[in-house]
């Protein structure tokens, strides 16, 4: 006997921040295999990092911090920590100490409030000219 299968999409909006995390891992992990890594993620943030990313090299490892937005934060400065989040309807992966060097060299963000108190600075959705200053980082 069988049974037919119905798949129907879902809205992201519905999730709550775990299902979020995990759909985020999903889509960024098969993108990544497009470039010849495999992904493990972590249980428990390491050293900052949500997951591992192995390239088929054998020699290239990244430890990514995964937002579900463009966000930076002064506690993974100087912990060799790669930086992924989608936005614009693309995915961006880049070290985040180069893409922080990019936003304070380019923007307002080391001036405000929540970067000199807080130590963070996020985008609900960045502006088009933010996406143009880090479009190196966007994974094509």
């Amino acid at each position: 006997m069988s049974v037919a299968l119905t798949l129907e999409k879902f809205d992201y909006r519905k999730l709550n921040g775990r299902q979020k995390e995990s759909y985020n891992f999903q889509k960024i992990s098969g993108i990544l295999a497009d470039y010849g890594f495999t992904t493990i993620r972590l249980s428990d943030d390491w050293n900052g990092a949500d997951f591992i990313a192995q390239h088929a090299d054998g020699k290239t490892v990244l430890r990514v911090q995964l937002k579900a937005r463009l966000h930076v934060h002064k506690k993974y400065m100087g912990k060799d920590l790669c930086l992924s989040f989608p936005a614009g309807g693309g995915w961006y992966l880049g070290l985040h100490d180069e893409i922080v060097g990019c936003l304070l060299e380019s923007t307002g963000i080391g001036k405000t409030e929540s970067w000199c108190e807080a130590g963070g600075y996020g985008y609900r959705t960045p502006p088009k000219q933010v996406l143009r200053i880090l479009e190196r980082f966007l994974l094509k």
